[in-house]
């Protein structure tokens, strides 16, 4: 019974040496080395190898090293193998920062005094208090939840959409395309951070940027492919959009000329937002190999017909 990694080297050298000295039983390899094709019971990948389930006629677990599995297609998972994400406290932590920094900076106004410091004016804005500015969430996942978290221990008004029903105390919680119109139209910072399907693939489209007040500031964390860039260099240019921080592209990293690199009110990322950190990462692993051993439940485990 083994594991195959094939990801980062660097991180996969720490798991390497952290799983020899926590879990001798659990024979690890970095990709191309496998070992015994017959002995790979657990795959750590961002991507599917060709021809998986010959590859590994006994594989039970595919392991993401990331928060999210969209990028693996269902015709890829072999019949029988359990699709896991990742769900590890600084992934969670360090998104809850990047939200917070970022709607911090929209509602403060930090855009504009970066711009006022160039042109060398001394300038100050009013500014409502946090209680006044709406931050609404697309997407209550475990990302969604603990962003909220933080920003409604700094005061500010959080609502939440997704799919299926959530309730989070303290927020109000919106539920499927019915209530997505509603929820906009009370969003003065709307937040992405919604998993990637065949549903929400473009939903931040020039339809729904319409149905935001004008002005409203956005935070994409989510997946490239969530976004129209055109429709949002038309919103910004407009105003409907006052300014945008975009993490995450489609592709990545963005062409040579694309208009994102100079758009004056749009802050760009390297899709940096959260990352796994190694060490703590590896033990979320161990358990949840551990959690299948034994039959349990492990945490994190896709839905493949919904996708996340």
């Amino acid at each position: 019974m083994s594991i195959v990694y094939w990801s980062s080297r660097q991180r996969g050298d720490i798991w390497q040496a952290w799983l020899a000295a926590n879990a001798p039983d659990l024979p690890f390899y970095q990709w191309p080395e496998t070992g015994d094709p017959c002995e790979v019971r657990y795959l750590v990948t961002w991507e599917i190898p060709e021809d998986l389930h010959k590859r590994f006629p006994n594989l039970a677990v595919i392991f993401s090293v990331g928060a999210g599995a969209d990028q693996f297609m269902t015709a890829q998972i072999p019949d029988g193998v359990t699709v896991v994400r990742m769900i590890e406290p600084g992934l969670v932590d360090d998104m809850a920062a990047y939200i917070t920094f970022s709607v911090v900076s929209l509602h403060r106004g930090i855009p504009r005094y970066l711009r006022q410091q160039q042109q060398q004016v001394w300038q100050k804005q009013d500014v409502p208090p946090a209680s006044r500015c709406r931050v609404g969430l697309l997407g209550l996942g475990n990302l969604g939840q603990a962003s909220a978290r933080v920003l409604m221990s700094l005061g500010y008004s959080c609502s939440g959409w997704s799919r299926t029903p959530k309730s989070i105390a303290g927020m109000t919680s919106y539920v499927g395309d019915n209530q997505l119109a509603e929820f906009l139209k009370a969003c003065d910072i709307l937040v992405c951070l919604l998993p990637l399907t065949d549903r929400t693939r473009g939903i931040l489209n020039r339809q729904l940027f319409d149905q935001l007040p004008h002005g409203a500031g956005l935070v994409h964390a989510g997946r490239g492919q969530h976004l129209d860039h055109q429709a949002l260099i038309d919103a910004l240019e407009s105003g409907k959009i006052s300014h945008a921080v975009v993490d995450v592209t489609d592709p990545e990293p963005l062409p040579e000329g694309h208009p994102f690199w100079t758009q004056a009110n749009l802050w760009l990322t390297p899709h940096i937002a959260s990352e796994t950190h190694a060490e703590s990462s590896v033990s979320v692993l161990l358990d949840n190999i551990r959690r299948h051993q034994q039959g349990k439940a492990m945490n994190g485990v896709v839905d493949l017909n919904r996708g996340y």
